[in-house]
């Protein structure tokens, strides 16, 4: 998740550049008084977003698959946690 997480930050940061120099070339237009700053940031992230939809998508896959991994075991250990209580609970009673 952590490599995911970096890789689009690297996309992030690409896109950042070039729209900077692409504003401040003049290429782009320039943001409304002092928001120039804002406006470079969103220009950023609406471009990056789906160049690291498409780029990293396999990227992406392997990422969802360890997080579901990772939520089944768990699941897995929050229910024999519960039936070891139920055997405890049951032992108490009889």
């Amino acid at each position: 998740m952590l490599r995911y997480t970096l890789m689009r930050l690297g996309i992030f940061a690409g896109c950042l550049v070039v729209v900077w120099a692409a504003v401040y070339s003049g290429a782009f237009p320039r943001g409304f008084g002092d928001s120039n700053l804002l406006w470079v940031l969103l220009l950023s992230l609406v471009l990056s977003a789906p160049i690291s939809w498409v780029v990293l998508r396999k990227e992406r896959d392997r990422a969802s698959v360890r997080i579901v991994q990772r939520v089944d075991r768990m699941k897995a250990n929050l229910d024999a946690n519960r039936s070891q209580e139920d055997v405890v609970d049951e032992a108490s009673r009889a």
